[in-house]
């Protein structure tokens, strides 16, 4: 699932000189800085980037400074309270279903981003692609391409490749799990009420006859909220930290919920299979897809990122081709009826 239906987000984030970290992966920025008027008012410059046209961030910013002083008094006050999402559907190559907040909640949404992400940024595991400043799919795959020729010494002996996929990702992840991994950076109880709220805004219906979920025991993350790119993250570091030291894996790549394992031993790669399978399933509630784990050879050509990648060569997935003229197709039809610019195409 590439990219989970988001796109790369350019911030421009404080001087990292202040560091946001220290020795025992706590984090130190406060709540009044996350809050403070400076930061919304840049969280604003950068969440109207690309969005000055749209009739929700134009009504907003008639009354801009109104609005975030509002927005701040009542993060001031506890008073606070994340609004509803509006629901729509997108194809990405498959169907997904996008939940947009209000501009209000998406503008504190980038506000919290901003002084978090550097923290989080640092937990994480060099090989974690997804959603972060100088990494993505093309590094992703230049790194599992670089990883090849380690454990094929330069294509001279097979490599096995064990390709997994999570079920229903985002939807599935645990609110009492993600708050409580957040608990063990975040010893500042006022960012934690925050991050609370926002992440309880958001729930997955069961469906019935499903008993009702108790409270604090909501599932499901909105894709469509800055926030939850970095959530997923400090949720599947977990899951990361536990491949590079309980398993040992040297070479190891995930992205969102896409992840390879190479290895000269298919068996051992059999075995990581249930190992894999029961820590997601007993420590983040989450479950392999049954029908997109598999071992073959790199040599076979392996898919990875919408990339089937080859010993000397990569070719594009047929339905990465599709996608990619639809687009081309509809930003030419966009611009010939002036609704996006030509920087824009």
């Amino acid at each position: 699932m590439p990219g989970g239906g988001y796109k790369s987000h350019s911030f421009a984030f404080p001087d990292k000189s202040k560091s946001a970290f220290d020795g025992k992966n706590k984090l130190k920025i406060t709540f009044e800085e996350i809050i403070s008027l400076e930061n919304l008012l840049e969280a604003w410059k950068e969440f109207e980037k690309g969005k000055k046209n749209r009739k929700d961030v134009q009504e907003f910013s008639m009354n801009l400074m109104d609005n975030i002083f509002s927005l701040h008094q009542d993060l001031l006050n506890h008073t606070y309270k994340h609004g509803g999402y509006q629901a729509f559907k997108i194809n990405d190559p498959k169907p997904r279903d996008i939940h947009k907040a209000k501009v209000r909640d998406r503008l504190l949404h980038h506000a919290i981003y901003r002084k978090l992400y550097p923290f989080f940024d640092k937990t994480f595991i060099s090989d974690s692609y997804s959603c972060r400043i100088n990494k993505g799919t093309h590094k992703a795959i230049e790194k599992f391409r670089k990883y090849f020729n380690k454990v094929s010494q330069n294509n001279t002996k097979t490599c096995y490749v064990l390709k997994c996929d999570i079920k229903k990702f985002f939807a599935s992840i645990d609110h009492e799990i993600l708050i409580s991994i957040l608990k063990e950076h975040i010893p500042d109880e006022n960012i934690l009420w925050l991050l609370v709220e926002i992440i309880e805004s958001f729930h997955i219906s069961k469906p019935l006859p499903s008993p009702p979920l108790e409270k604090g025991r909501g599932i499901g993350l909105p894709l469509g909220n800055l926030t939850s790119q970095l959530f997923v993250n400090i949720y599947m570091n977990k899951f990361d930290q536990f491949v590079k030291h309980k398993l040992k894996a040297e070479y190891y790549i995930r992205y969102a919920d896409d992840f390879v394992f190479l290895s000269q031993d298919r068996k051992w790669l059999e075995d990581l299979i249930p190992r894999v399978g029961k820590f997601l399933g007993d420590e983040l509630k989450l479950k392999l897809h049954p029908n997109k784990v598999y071992i073959k050879t790199f040599s076979s050509g392996v898919d990875f990122l919408g990339i089937i990648n080859f010993p000397h060569h990569k070719i594009l997935r047929t339905k990465t081709k599709r996608r990619m003229m639809k687009k081309i197709f509809l930003n030419h039809k966009m611009l010939r009826e002036g609704l996006i610019s030509e920087d824009k195409f």
